[in-house]
């Protein structure tokens, strides 16, 4: 029998006490009594009080160590390439930054000295400084403002659209969750008895001093699920690095005794880079029998399985020329740039390509995890080296010539996010320069094409206007000039609901995709807007035809994903080695080889640096000198916007994201 009370006594610091349970408690919860004495408290309050003035002591040495380091850095870097070519921009926003430092300095003097000059008349002006400053307001309110004003709302109605475009493809990307729409496989699979009903694939894997990355893209193509007599895997070097190719050259080697059917190709003359680089390799004249070719970079690793989760989707349709899978990052979490990257990358694939598949059959081809149909390839015009965006030029002219698209979600190909910020900007100036490139040159052939007034407008309007040309100009001309320009001129200021609510919504949107980054919503907001200065130089330079629009630099990759899977693989090539007595003659073992080039690396270390962004730099000070004005009216919101967008700008001017290098 269950005793109907207990008596516990629980023994505390100079204190006892006693609990009854009743019985017919069936939880038997300990209700615990909290006594404390006054020595008790006290001794509390010493050690909160202590713990607060260590903190208080520690913020000083933190803001001089951050100081120190942010000294260091700005001694030690050097001004990036990028910046120094486009010298035009940053006089204009350093000429404007001149501007607002001397009119917040006006400002502070009128706010101390109490002016209300609205209620002063001209008569009861005293002094030149008052008269001019007066002079200065009604100048500002009959010609400054109307035109901020007019330029205010004309950036407004271009934000409110691409807001609306950008709803309308989450509401796209819903119905398709809740549809379950998904690209069907027409007809039968292939027979996996009777490897002749498999079609024949070509594999292109073309790099340019790929180092870090070359070996697993390699042996992830090698080991694709498919007849052997039915693939061959193309290796396209461009490198300049003779020790790099023989590295490369003994890495094929290794899978051709292995029974792979690889070549390795590589160009003496470097012309049109990457799609140089394809259009030579599809001139070979073994090429016309096969009927598809896969495209991946030297960073991508596709799943043994990919081929056949794509090429039989083009069984049965004759129209389909391209089927593209999403990228997936092995280093999404390395630091905060890659976490920001994995968030736009997540809503491009998860929302932009899937919607504009499902319900337009095109998109633009990512160049590269995609399996392309040769024949839309060779009729639609081959590789062109006009851009540097080669891969929406034939994902463009394809369209025109009536080829369908399918994008497919649920296949992924592992890759590498660039982990430095100056690898980011540099790929990010190439995105952004190359369509507007582009559209100057493919807009006579889409005026003149035969396909439907529709898609004619989807591809002007949509794809090359709003989404490359009027993102890119409205973010940067709203957020950091027209917004710090409003402080000095309250007669133009902007809303609440454009400068916060709706990029807060609009950055949701763009978060669903990626929901575990959800802690970095306000981040990925600065980050974008500071990202907006790259895109809009980008942008005009492509646009205008400037200079740095032709530059094509390979990005940076880290290899610091491969390290584990290159160890992986040389365990089984030694296992190989043995169960197969392969005598590899003419060739080193590859981690031999790589082992010579980090000595040589060892013995002359290059010397990288971080770098100054000058033109962020100096947005920062604006952005800042504006949060400075703003405190002196009291705008709330629009002073807190301005000081952590001022402060990003800072961080990223100094080159203070993503990997660092000492």
């Amino acid at each position: 029998m269950a005793l109907s009370s207990v008596v516990v006594t629980m023994e505390k610091p100079n204190k006892f006490s006693l609990v009854e349970i009743n019985g017919s408690d069936s939880t038997l919860l300990l209700e615990k009594q909290k006594a404390v004495s006054p020595k008790q408290f006290t001794w509390f309050l010493f050690l909160k009080a202590n713990r607060v003035f260590a903190c208080l002591s520690w913020l000083p040495m933190a803001l001089k160590t951050t100081f120190l380091s942010v000294k260091k850095r700005i001694a030690l870097s050097d001004v990036s390439d990028e910046e120094a070519k486009s010298r035009r921009l940053y006089r204009f926003i350093k000429v404007f930054l001149f501007i607002s430092i001397f009119a917040l300095v006006l400002e502070i003097f009128a706010h101390l000295k109490k002016w209300n000059l609205n209620m002063i008349q001209p008569w009861e002006v005293q002094g030149l400084f008052q008269w001019c400053y007066m002079t200065w307001l009604s100048f500002r309110v009959d010609y400054v403002a109307p035109l901020v004003l007019t330029m205010s709302k004309f950036c407004i109605v271009l934000f409110l659209i691409q807001s609306l475009d950008r709803l309308i493809l989450c509401l796209g990307c819903f119905w398709i969750k809740y549809k379950n729409l998904k690209p069907r496989i027409n007809g039968d699979a292939y027979d996996i008895e009777d490897g002749s009903s498999f079609p024949m694939v070509l594999v292109q894997i073309p790099m340019c001093n790929e180092r870090e990355v070359f070996a697993q893209s390699i042996a992830a193509a090698s080991q694709l699920d498919w007849p052997k007599d039915r693939i061959l895997i193309q290796v396209l070097d461009d490198s300049d690095d003779g020790n790099l190719q023989l590295l490369i050259k003994d890495e094929v080697s290794l899978w051709r005794e292995k029974g792979v059917n690889i070549i390795y190709r590589h160009r003496l003359i470097r012309t049109g880079y990457k799609a140089g680089n394809l259009k030579s390799a599809m001139a070979c004249d073994y090429v016309k029998d096969y009927e598809f070719v896969a495209i991946f970079d030297a960073d991508f690793q596709p799943n043994p399985d990919f081929l056949k989760q794509t090429v039989p989707h083009f069984k049965g349709d004759p129209e389909l020329g391209l089927v593209q899978a999403r990228w997936s990052f092995v280093n999404k979490d390395e630091n905060l740039l890659t976490r920001l990257q994995n968030i736009n990358l997540c809503f491009h694939f998860e929302v932009e390509q899937q919607v504009n598949g499902a319900f337009l059959n095109f998109f633009g081809f990512n160049g590269t995890a995609g399996v392309w149909r040769i024949k839309a390839l060779e009729e639609s015009g081959g590789w062109l080296e006009r851009t540097t965006v080669e891969d929406m030029d034939i994902a463009v002219r394809a369209h025109l010539n009536g080829w369908k698209f399918i994008f497919l979600n649920d296949v992924k190909v592992l890759c590498e996010l660039p982990e430095s910020y100056e690898a980011y900007k540099k790929q990010q100036h190439r995105w952004h320069s190359g369509p507007m490139q582009l559209f100057r040159l493919c807009l006579p052939a889409i005026v003149t094409s035969k396909i439907s007034v529709s898609k004619k407008a989807n591809l002007i309007f949509l794809f090359f206007l709003l989404r490359k040309l009027i993102l890119p100009f409205y973010s940067f001309t709203l957020f950091c000039i027209i917004l710090p320009l409003t402080m000095f001129i309250p007669e133009a200021e902007l809303p609440l609901w454009v400068i916060c609510y709706i990029p807060i919504f609009m950055s949701f949107l763009n978060i669903i995709p990626a929901l575990k980054s959800f802690p970095f919503l306000v981040p990925y907001l600065l980050f974008e807007n500071t990202m907006s200065v790259t895109k809009f130089n980008a942008m005009i330079s492509g646009l205008f035809q400037l200079g740095s629009a032709y530059e094509w630099v390979v990005t940076k990759k880290t290899g610091r994903s491969s390290e584990s899977d290159l160890v992986a693989l040389a365990e089984r090539e030694s296992k190989s080695l043995n169960e197969e007595k392969i005598t590899r003659r003419h060739s080193e073992s590859g981690l031999e080889t790589l082992n010579k080039l980090k000595k040589q690396e060892e013995i002359t270390p290059l010397k990288k640096r971080n770098r100054l962004y000058r033109k962020e730099l100096v947005l920062a000070f604006l952005l800042l000198t504006a949060a400075a004005r703003s405190l002196l009216s009291a705008h709330g919101v629009h002073f807190y916007f301005l000081l952590f967008q001022g402060l990003t700008f800072l961080v990223v001017g100094l080159d203070l994201i993503g990997e660092q290098i000492s």
